[in-house]
């Protein structure tokens, strides 16, 4: 059965492993989405500061990532807040850690960073129930 859902949208890069094992879930969870490609479609500034304030630059920021270690020492040191932290994600998008998931539409609409499959069936849960 599949769950009728185009509220959900997910933000990544097609080529990350962790987006591909993110779209398979959800495709084999029979869950529609919508995909967002920072490559091409660049950060809706409006939702990086919407997800910032859902759970933190810290957790939106992958310090693990090439492009992060990549950048220049000084770069990197310059993060030290909410400001500092979305203008280098605006400019750098790979620098975002992926998936970001929009779990609906609305102040109240859980936002996942990550792939975790059993946060993920909670959020589908309820969903479901919504």
């Amino acid at each position: 059965m599949t769950q009728q859902n185009a509220s959900i949208k997910l933000y990544g890069i097609p080529n990350c492993d962790t987006v591909k094992k993110a779209r398979a879930w959800l495709t084999a969870q029979g869950i529609d989405y919508r995909f967002h490609d920072f490559k091409k479609q660049g950060v809706p500034a409006e939702r990086l500061s919407a997800w910032q304030n859902a759970v933190g630059w810290d957790r939106l920021l992958n310090r693990q990532g090439t492009t992060w270690r990549k950048l220049d020492p000084a770069i990197q040191a310059g993060v030290v807040d909410a400001a500092s932290a979305g203008e280098l994600l605006q400019e750098q998008p790979s620098a975002i850690k992926r998936p970001v998931v929009e779990w609906g539409e609305g102040p109240t609409a859980p936002i996942t960073v990550g792939f975790d499959a059993a946060a993920w069936n909670e959020a589908a849960q309820n969903l479901s129930k919504g």
